[in-house]
């Protein structure tokens, strides 16, 4: 459990410009594969630091193998299915974590 205390402290967090100038600070929920692709997950957050709705925005994601200091790429996904593959694959990601919680809740 303790664990679970640690990882929430030490939260990582992206900052996103948007179309329209505007900046939104976003908590990491995992990055995953899809198809030889990766994905990240992340979940926007108010000046508060919380996000209340629950919504979850989707982005490929790519690191430069070349140099593992250069900052990740986020690209937006423009492509219906390809984004439905990645929230799809996401709703499987939680459903596991909601599996595994129960089992250690069992222990």
């Amino acid at each position: 459990m303790a664990q679970n205390n640690d990882f929430a402290e030490e939260e990582m967090t992206v900052e996103l410009e948007l179309d329209d100038g505007t900046t939104v600070n976003c908590a990491v929920v995992t990055i995953f594969s899809v198809e030889e692709r990766d994905y990240i997950a992340l979940l926007p957050l108010n000046e508060d630091g919380t996000n209340e709705d629950g919504e979850v925005w989707f982005y490929r994601y790519a690191e430069n193998p070349d140099d593992p200091n250069e900052e990740p790429r986020l690209d937006y996904i423009d492509d219906d299915e390809e984004y439905e593959k990645a929230a799809d694959a996401f709703d499987e990601f939680l459903d596991n974590c909601e599996f595994d919680e129960l089992i250690q809740e069992d222990d």
